[in-house]
């Protein structure tokens, strides 16, 4: 996670800023949760300037979505493994099955309420005509991915010269939609399972046991791999993508 303020103009930032189409310097690491909210590019700087990497809102919405995913997964991985030895310490560290699992309630409801502060800041943007699409996917994504790839297996010299957005910036930050309405629709249906048999089939509760777990270990895999090792741990950025 990196809910960063203001960023150096560093030399890789300046190549992908020559590279977009606007000329504006373009994060240097994979986008979190609330990174990719694509607000429309300001005035080109120069090269020892300083540029906004996130406003308050979208630090806000990071923090919260950051914090909340990390006691979710803690809380989450004792809940539902809890015959794997590391779950009983864990189970004990949060003072029992009970406390874990309200502690894993609150933050959910954090999570959730992060996610939706997120939509209505894209809502009032849009109205202000201050939104970008830069996040959209788009066909110079998809010969981007064939030309990294061709790259990392030495069948080009260079890398592809990424727009504002990189493919997997994009890929990180739409996972988190498709990720949360999973998270949130099934973990409300195993919150409230007398309330969801009355009035759907029992099938849905079953369903809702193994995509909640399954998503759950997607999501801790892709953001404590995927993300942390682009915004954090990347030689190219670390100690972290400012």
């Amino acid at each position: 996670m990196c809910p960063g303020t203001e960023s150096n103009y560093d030399a890789e930032t300046k190549d992908r800023a020559d590279a977009s189409p606007t000329g504006t310097a373009a994060p240097a690491g994979a986008g979190g949760e609330a990174q990719g909210s694509a607000i429309a590019p300001a005035a080109p700087a120069a090269a020892d300037a300083t540029i906004l990497r996130f406003d308050i809102h979208q630090r806000l919405q990071h923090a919260f979505m950051g914090a909340s995913f990390i006691v979710l997964a803690l809380t989450g991985w004792p809940l539902s493994a809890h015959g794997v030895g590391v779950s009983h310490r864990l189970m004990g560290l949060f003072g029992g099955q009970e406390n874990a699992a309200w502690l894993h309630r609150v933050a959910a409801l954090i999570m959730i309420g992060a996610s939706l502060y997120h939509l209505v800041y894209l809502v009032v943007q849009a109205g202000r005509g201050k939104l970008a699409f830069s996040m959209l996917p788009g066909p110079k994504d998809i010969a981007d991915v064939f030309g990294n790839l061709a790259y990392f297996f030495g069948m080009r010299d260079t890398r592809p010269r990424f727009p504002r957005f990189a493919y997997f910036e994009k890929f990180d930050y739409w996972a988190v939609f498709w990720g949360v309405a999973i998270m949130a629709g099934s973990g409300l249906i195993r919150w409230f399972p007398a309330e969801t048999v009355a009035v759907l089939p029992a099938w849905v509760y079953e369903v809702s046991l193994h995509a909640h777990a399954d998503e759950a270990i997607l999501a801790a895999l892709a953001i404590f791999i995927w993300h942390f090792y682009n915004v954090h741990l990347r030689p190219a950025v670390f100690p972290m993508s400012w």
